[in-house]
């Protein structure tokens, strides 16, 4: 049965470059001397470490419990010993440390006892299906990070009719769910399937860009015996694994304006996520490593790893045989989406499956030039934004109408970067007044609280003040009451 898919605006057609890493299987990896374990590897809050330094733990041990309605738990990648808990370099441009466990593995790789396998997952209940993804800490891992379970738990407040799996790696460079896809397409089918059944739903489409064709092919086998399973080949064009953008190729129906997929009855998990659940359900082991793929020009050997999380980024670059140059750019995921390093010893965490090493001929750096409102930038906008004018009014400091301009709608995929003759870096400028009008709402908040705590102080000290009062009174009047009685007497 073929789907019919519908067009999006805008995109743009950058060299893929996946040629580099998509013909190398994946392999798995010897472990790091030591490894680092961000507690937050995730939206949301951070985990809340169970164990302290001089613990030995085991492998797929929980080190760290979730924390609230938005969190995830963190497990232990390989048996060891916990040489501390404290502030590292974030797996982030900033650089800044955040709370981390570090692991000196022992070589043992000692599974921890009481993994709870399933021999039939599909006899589960959603509920049962969600508790068990939460508590193997899966989330996102096409980078989003947003914890799967709480996804799952969509299926109680919306009117859902379908899940998609993004299989289109739209990215440049990267192939490590190409890879996946091609060599564990029976995993990948039954994550899935059991994802649709922790939603309640039967319908699955697995969207897979045109240039995956091995992808394609052997999904397509793997999901031969299941009618509700379809793969659907998708036009080869960037962004087309923005979520958004991808259900409205295969619905026709555009995702309301800051809202969800789920608003129009669609639930999207990435591939890789769907291998986790298969993993987690089936074998009952958490997420502790995941599939990545370092490539670049300025790599030596491209290639496809599973790699445990904490693995820091060096000991990658040292098994593919190091630098063949100094890289220009140092980039965690796509060059398009993908986030600049700070340096080579932050760790590999849930959501990371690209590191990326330029050279300075890949990464075409200008310097930036005035613009002369030629407009490409619209053109490329997958979302209909006017990118020119919205970057305009941040540059004069008017953050408030970029934001009446479509600021909160940009998804950042740096179409329109891509495409600007003047080379003026929109994205940055999108995502600098992201974060300083996060800034304001969270100072904003802030102040609010602040007066609410002391309003409410102020309240508390005046009740205290009226029943003190109160209480004199009392006294005063039994007093009156006791001296008026013995003058009787």
């Amino acid at each position: 049965m073929k789907i019919k898919l519908f067009p999006i605006r805008g995109g743009v057609h950058p060299e893929d470059r996946k040629g580099l890493s998509a013909g190398m299987a994946i392999e798995a990896i010897p472990l790091a001397p030591l490894l680092h374990i961000p507690l937050q590897q995730h939206i949301g809050a951070p985990a809340e470490p169970l164990v302290s330094r001089g613990d030995r733990v085991k492998k797929g041990q929980l080190l760290a419990r979730a924390q609230g309605a938005i969190s995830a738990p963190v497990h232990a990648p390989t048996s060891g010993l916990v040489m501390g808990i404290g502030g590292y370099p974030a797996h982030h441009p900033s650089g800044l440390k955040v709370r981390t466990i570090s692991l000196k593995p022992d070589g043992k790789e000692e599974w921890i006892e009481g993994l709870d396998p399933v021999p039939d997952p599909f006899a589960l209940a959603p509920e049962e299906i969600a508790r068990r993804v939460a508590e193997a800490g899966i989330v996102g891992m096409g980078g989003a990070t947003f914890p799967s379970a709480v996804k799952l738990d969509l299926r109680k407040r919306y009117s859902l009719h379908s899940l998609v799996i993004n299989g289109a790696e739209c990215e440049p460079y990267l192939t490590c769910d190409d890879r996946l896809m091609r060599e564990q397409p029976e995993q990948v089918i039954e994550g899935a399937r059991l994802m649709a059944r922790g939603l309640g739903l039967e319908s699955v489409l697995i969207a897979i860009e045109n240039n995956k064709p091995e992808a394609q092919a052997a999904l397509r086998a793997a999901a031969a015996p299941y009618p509700a399973v379809k793969v659907i080949g998708l036009p080869t064009r960037y962004p087309m694994g923005s979520e958004k953008h991808l259900v409205q190729t295969l619905t026709g129906k555009e995702t309301p304006a800051r809202g969800l997929t789920a608003d129009i009855g669609v639930v999207v998990h990435n591939v890789a996520t769907a291998l986790a659940m298969h993993e987690a359900l089936r074998q009952g082991r958490p997420l502790i490593d995941r599939v990545m793929t370092v490539t670049g020009g300025a790599i030596a050997t491209p290639r496809n790893l599973r790699v445990p999380l904490g693995t820091p980024v060096s000991f990658l670059i040292e098994l593919c045989g190091g630098f063949k140059q100094e890289p220009a750019r140092l980039i965690s995921g796509g060059p398009m989406m993908g986030q600049p390093l700070p340096n080579t010893q932050v760790p590999v965490v849930k959501g990371s499956n690209g590191l990326l090493a330029l050279t300075a001929a890949e990464t075409q750096q200008a310097p930036e030039m005035p613009c002369i409102r030629c407009a490409s930038c619209v053109g490329a906008c997958p979302c209909g934004l006017t990118p020119l004018e919205i970057a305009a009014r941040i540059r004069a400091g008017a953050l408030d109408a970029s934001v009446n301009r479509g600021l909160l709608d940009c998804i950042g995929c740096g179409s329109c970067a891509y495409v600007c003759p003047s080379h003026i870096p929109l994205v940055q400028y999108f995502n600098h007044a992201k974060g300083e009008l996060a800034a304001r709402q969270r100072a904003r908040h802030k102040q609010l609280e602040t007066k609410r705590l002391a309003e409410a102080r102020s309240e508390r000290m005046e009740a205290l003040q009226r029943a003190k009062q109160e209480a004199m009174a009392r006294q005063k009047q039994e007093r009156a009451a006791k001296a008026a009685g013995g003058g009787e007497a």
